[in-house]
């Protein structure tokens, strides 16, 4: 986690007020610095903070007020997708684009139900990127041509990928969600329970709930679960 204060022109309100401020979250430092080389030789704009995981962009997100939050999807913790959730909540204000290697319905979908308004494949951010970033700094969505005719590929007569590929965790409150990424990299009821603040026989019950829910009986079945949705990386 990279907090980058604020100067103290900024706080006193010199010419550093106007300036577009940017978070960037993403588990992989190589991907972090092109973005923000693509960010910082933009004029008006400057990266406030960078963030590894989704839980810590959720926190850097309270704690830096950006005007707009640029995050890969798949991260350890805390993915992309329930990351958005939980800040379009804590920072209804901010502006999120989704930068993400994965070309999948089933996550570009509920990223745009999610609050998301923009989704960029990062081999086209080169591209698409600063104009993205642009748009959501006017408060206007940003949809690629590619995003586009993933999200509305015909697969029968009237119907859509989206509407027939829906995600199966629909039905999964938010911390079972967290639950299951945490328990599916590998902790344990009690590191889970440590992490998000909760007592272990919550985190049992959570665990049960999600087994029932998804008619499977074993972590390994939830580990696969979580892969093959795209919740964790494989």
């Amino acid at each position: 986690m990279l907090y980058i204060r604020p100067p103290a022109s900024f706080i006193a309100g010199d010419s550093h007020m106007s300036a577009a401020r940017i978070l960037l979250v993403d588990d992989h430092d190589i991907a972090r610095q092109g973005v923000s080389a693509l960010i910082t030789g933009h004029a008006g704009w400057e990266v406030c903070g960078e963030a590894q995981t989704g839980r810590e962009a959720v926190q850097m997100a309270a704690d830096l007020q950006p005007d707009v939050i640029v995050m890969d999807m798949l991260m350890p913790d805390l993915n992309g997708l329930d990351a958005a959730r939980q800040i379009r909540k804590r920072v209804p204000g901010a502006e999120i684009l989704v930068l993400s290697g994965h070309e999948d319905a089933r996550l570009i979908q509920p990223a745009f139900d999610a609050g998301i308004r923009a989704y960029i494949f990062k081999s086209q951010a080169r591209q698409h990127l600063v104009p993205a970033i642009a748009s959501l700094l006017a408060r206007k969505p940003y949809l690629t041509s590619e995003v586009s005719g993933v999200l509305f590929e015909r697969t029968g007569p009237g119907q859509s990928k989206v509407e027939i590929e829906r995600r199966p965790d629909a039905a999964l409150t938010g911390r079972e969600r967290e639950i299951i990424q945490l328990l599916a990299e590998g902790r344990s009821n009690k590191q889970v329970a440590a992490l998000l603040e909760i007592s272990i026989k919550t985190v049992e019950t959570h665990r049960a709930s999600i087994m029932r829910k998804l008619n499977i009986e074993s972590l390994s079945d939830l580990v696969l679960f979580a892969i093959r949705n795209k919740i964790v990386e494989a």
